[in-house]
């Protein structure tokens, strides 16, 4: 088992970057000969094959094409309005109903705008990407036990 420069880190670690192996670690002659370690066959190469499959990479895109948009939108739709209050003030105080200005309305619109999103997040993953996760957890926890590791 050999240790990076910060000794906390090792290369059976699951968690250690292989592509990124010798960046910053001085290897020398006797250390660069060496064969690579042996992986372990343990609940960590189940979450890696896991994460390559194909329903994994699905649910992950389910989840990339409701967020991407969504966050997109509101973004837009708060600078619009952030924008528009110090541009045109002139714009937000024209009266709509008595004291209730168009800046007012804009305000409360960011706090709607705010409860239909995560509503709308909510639902889209309660229908379209839950099942999914769940189903694949329950596959990754038999698969790991069935090779011993710890899940």
């Amino acid at each position: 088992m050999q240790r990076s420069n910060s000794g906390d880190v090792r290369y059976d670690d699951p968690w250690y970057d292989a592509l990124a192996s010798g960046w910053g670690e001085s290897v020398g002659p006797a250390e660069a000969e060496a064969p690579p370690p042996a992986r372990r066959a343990d609940g960590a190469d189940v979450y890696l094959e896991v994460q390559c499959s194909a329903a994994f990479q699905e649910v992950r895109g389910r989840y990339r094409r409701f967020v991407g948009p969504a966050v997109l939108a509101f973004l837009a739709w708060y600078v619009a309005y952030v924008v528009t209050a110090t541009t045109a003030p002139g714009l937000m105080a024209r009266p709509v109903a008595g004291a209730v200005n168009l800046g007012m309305l804009a305000g409360l619109g960011q706090f709607l705008t705010t409860f239909l999103l995560t509503w709308a997040y909510v639902r889209h993953a309660r229908l379209r990407r839950d099942r999914a996760a769940l189903e694949l957890r329950w596959d990754a926890q038999e698969r790991a036990r069935g090779r011993g590791g710890a899940a």
